[in-house]
């Protein structure tokens, strides 16, 4: 049987924050939860919250101090946290006839059931990952720019060969927590236990682009991480070049002051 919240509204607030790498919620899993798998526990006096470990957290029915409140809570649980969270404002609706909707940034549910909102989280929580990573990977975009355009000529920097790893690694570290953590393709574990609440889930992934988005950001990512190893494959070249000539020109030096020994002039008596 479903556990509906809200039960004296028709309309919830909702922001979904994308807060840092992770969330530690060992403790939080043993105080008697409202759901586990995405965990929900009570935040403020009537609101709830959907916590992932991945770093996102969703809040339904806070006002704004109570927010900061649960927020300030929450610090201390918050793995390396970001200066300037991701986040995501939205509003839920009851709704029987179009379910799953979302229009001029309402969300249209058939009921506040603890389900259904643990599947605008996921949906919420999803979307404000990809809008961090989105925005790291143009802010990557642009400095790799300049590498690109060096394609074209001779890598003569050896601080470039530093900053072309530095961006490889971050762009492998994006497609790790993407991939590895919050698996953003992955229908939730939920949807086995409540398959009626497919569709629903389904309509929301669509409405919010969650599988292009992710597409787009994986594309994005592969350009960038082809264009800084080729660059760097130029940058070695160039350098193991220049090398190769170092040790040409020496050889060269070498005969000349061998000829000159024995075709010089003579020695003064």
């Amino acid at each position: 049987m479903e556990k509906l919240l809200f039960s004296d509204k028709d309309l919830v607030s909702v922001r979904a924050l994308f807060l840092g790498e992770s969330l530690d919620l060992k403790l939080l899993e043993k105080t008697d939860p409202l759901a586990i798998d995405p965990l929900v526990v009570s935040a403020g006096d009537n609101g709830c919250a959907v916590l992932f470990r991945y770093g996102a957290a969703v809040l339904f029915g806070l006002d704004p101090l109570e927010q900061v409140t649960f927020l300030q809570q929450l610090d201390t649980l918050v793995v390396k946290p970001l200066p300037n969270p991701a986040t995501e404002d939205v509003n839920l609706r009851l709704d029987t006839t179009g379910v799953g909707r979302v229009e001029n940034d309402v969300i249209w549910l058939s009921s506040f059931s603890v389900e259904q909102l643990q599947l605008v989280a996921d949906v919420l929580a999803k979307s404000v990952v990809l809008e961090h990573y989105e925005d790291g990977t143009a802010r990557i975009f642009d400095q790799i720019e300049p590498f690109a355009n060096s394609l074209q000529l001779t890598a003569k920097n050896a601080s470039m060969g530093k900053e072309l790893l530095r961006q490889i690694g971050r762009t492998l570290s994006i497609q790790n927590r993407i991939v590895g953590r919050v698996e953003i393709i992955d229908k939730p574990e939920l949807l086995w236990d409540a398959p009626e609440l497919e569709r629903i889930y389904l309509r929301l992934e669509d409405e919010y682009e969650i599988r292009e988005r992710n597409q787009a950001l994986e594309r994005k990512l592969d350009l960038i991480s082809r264009t800084a190893e080729t660059a760097l494959e130029l940058l070695q070249y160039n350098t193991s070049h220049r090398v190769e000539w170092y040790i040409v020109i020496l050889i060269v030096v070498e005969i000349l002051l061998s000829l000159y020994e024995l075709f010089g002039p003579p020695a003064m008596p």
